[in-house]
């Protein structure tokens, strides 16, 4: 006979989850194709399609993926250091990676456009090298990086915590080198807390306002991420103009999404 749990009941809580995803995701996604497609199919192609919504698109897209990448090593390398080693300050480097979460984006947008301009304390040792940091696509990644870093050592962090140190000394004694040991033994079991942690840092890249605007210089062709494009629009009391740009993004975050998702879920049934 199986107990019964203490949890109300499945028909109890699938109804508050579905009324909850109705109210706070479906209706409003729901409102604004309804108000995108109100345009007319020549109107929203116009909005949706033109020359700078596509560049922007691509823009977007491109440099959310290539923050994503970034993150994946870079958030690799930090769990391991905040998790295999102990050094003078490591509870004061754990809490500095939370800021991007913390802190207002604004703040954050101009906190690194200080840094990496060409008169600041990285951007002018970089523009020395001939490398424009600010202004431009590379300042966009550098911002969506900053802002995604939390989430891949996040995700990556307990798996290494838990992780029996006893397997890795059993590799080595079966004369595995280091190299194989990480490679064949600890990466394995990591792919899908680091697969999960760059598919959100690419999700919040995408949709990623004030930390970019201030540091991506917002030409338009150029530097013009698609949320400044909606932004403008509604500022210009350009309502569905607005929202048929933004259900073209969501149709492409969805799919890329669900592509991922579909990807990691095969890698996990693979034992990869």
């Amino acid at each position: 006979m199986v107990a019964k749990s203490i949890l109300p009941g499945f028909r109890l809580t699938f109804a508050y989850t579905a009324l909850y995803l109705t109210l706070v995701v479906l209706i409003p996604l729901g409102g604004m194709f309804a108000k995108s497609f109100s345009l007319g199919l020549s109107d929203f192609a116009e909005h949706a399609f033109s020359e700078r919504t596509l560049l922007s698109l691509r823009l977007s897209f491109t440099t959310a993926f290539i923050a994503a990448i970034a993150n994946f090593g870079i958030g690799l390398i930090v769990a391991w250091v905040l998790t295999r080693y102990n050094f003078w300050g490591k509870r004061l480097l754990d809490t500095l990676l939370d800021l991007p979460f913390a802190l207002p984006t604004a703040v954050a947008g101009i906190a690194l456009c200080t840094i990496y301009a060409e008169n600041g304390f990285l951007g002018a040792p970089l523009a020395k090298l001939g490398i424009k940091a600010a202004y431009n696509p590379i300042g966009i990644t550098i911002a969506l990086t900053f802002v995604g870093l939390p989430f891949v050592v996040r995700s990556v962090q307990p798996v290494l915590e838990d992780f029996e140190k006893e397997i890795e000394e059993a590799a080595i004694s079966l004369g595995a080198t280091h190299w194989q040991t990480i490679t064949k033994v600890i990466l394995p079991s990591l792919y899908p807390a680091l697969f999960s942690g760059a598919i959100m840092a690419f999700s919040r890249a995408l949709g990623e306002y004030g930390s970019v605007i201030f540091i991506a210089g917002n030409i338009p062709f150029k530097s013009e991420i698609t949320p400044l494009i909606i932004v403008t629009k509604l500022e210009q009391h350009n309502v569905q103009g607005a929202t048929a740009v933004a259900a073209i993004m969501l149709v492409i975050s969805f799919t890329l999404l669900v592509l991922l998702n579909y990807l990691q879920s095969r890698r996990k049934k693979r034992g990869v």
